[in-house]
């Protein structure tokens, strides 16, 4: 694809040349284009479920490929209580409607949608649900793509105590949300408390670098180049023992995303930097129309 053509949207089919070059270059409309987007652990279904952020996410980009890996809809929490908030069915929507507009969506079922693994190899409404697979980048290397779950041993071994953590986890994360609801008051930006108390407990520190070296392992063992997951809501790219691991965040703490460019390039992307930047475009436009010449 040439460069020129990858910040062109269907938005712009059926316009003449001279007003597809005037949106192709407008800051307000024109999404960023990736080869590939990676998001993991939305848990659409709670509430803190940073769902509105990831619908301006989505609409703000587009990709040839989009990965859901895993932790979309958080089933263990609907099984308790039921919350469903309009903003969740738009995620939804807009997730088919990039299948339908020719997005290749793969979706990696997790331990929270782990109901979703019994339709593993099916397709719905163009969306294909994997239960791993392997990605190959443009530069040729193979990345293996899975939710990582099961090379967790609490998953894996004590089930029972990752319900009682996920119920701290939610407790924690209504903290943060009446936090960050009095900085935004404030002026300030967004912060998470649930990922500074991660990095500052040892036993947490001690258990991601566990989960992150195992995965690389895995990778390793299999004769690949790279691993890409989600599951523990810490956005990550580094080289384990000849293994690039990536871990693409979540969208409830760091509101991460990875992807694929062009070129092949891997990186971590961020709420502020896809939404932020269209956002102080379309307001500078609209100060610039309220502006009469004199």
């Amino acid at each position: 694809m040439k460069p020129r053509d990858q910040f062109l949207t269907n938005d712009f089919i059926g316009a003449d040349a001279g007003n597809m070059r005037e949106k192709t270059h407008d800051p307000v409309r024109a999404p960023i284009r990736f080869r590939t987007i990676w998001i993991s652990d939305v848990h659409l279904g709670t509430t803190g479920c940073q769902a509105q952020r990831l619908l301006e996410f989505l609409r703000k980009t587009e990709s040839d490929t989009l990965y859901l890996v895993g932790d979309i809809i958080d089933g263990w929490q609907l099984k308790r209580r039921w919350y469903w908030d309009q903003s969740h069915n738009n995620v939804v929507q807009t997730v088919l409607k990039k299948a339908k507009k020719g997005t290749k969506v793969i979706f990696v079922p997790g331990n929270h949608d782990e109901a979703v693994r019994q339709f593993i190899d099916l397709d719905f409404g163009g969306i294909r649900v994997r239960d791993e697979l392997i990605h190959t980048t443009v530069q040729g290397k193979r990345m293996l793509v899975l939710h990582g779950d099961r090379f967790d041993g609490v998953i894996s071994c004590a089930k029972w105590l990752a319900y009682v953590g996920d119920n701290l986890y939610t407790m924690i994360l209504k903290w943060n949300q009446w936090l960050n609801s009095w900085r935004a008051r404030a002026g300030l930006p967004y912060w998470s408390l649930s990922q500074y108390l991660k990095l500052k407990v040892k036993n947490a520190v001690s258990y991601i670098s566990s989960f992150e070296n195992a995965l690389a392992a895995e990778a390793k063992r299999r004769g690949l180049d790279g691993v890409i997951c989600g599951h523990i809501h810490k956005p990550e790219i580094r080289e384990i023992d000849g293994i690039t691991y990536c871990n693409d965040g979540d969208w409830v703490e760091s509101l991460s995303a990875l992807v694929e460019d062009y070129a092949g390039e891997l990186r971590l992307v961020t709420w502020q930097e896809i939404v932020m930047p269209h956002q102080s475009a379309k307001h500078q436009k609209e100060e610039e129309l309220c502006v009469s010449p004199s």
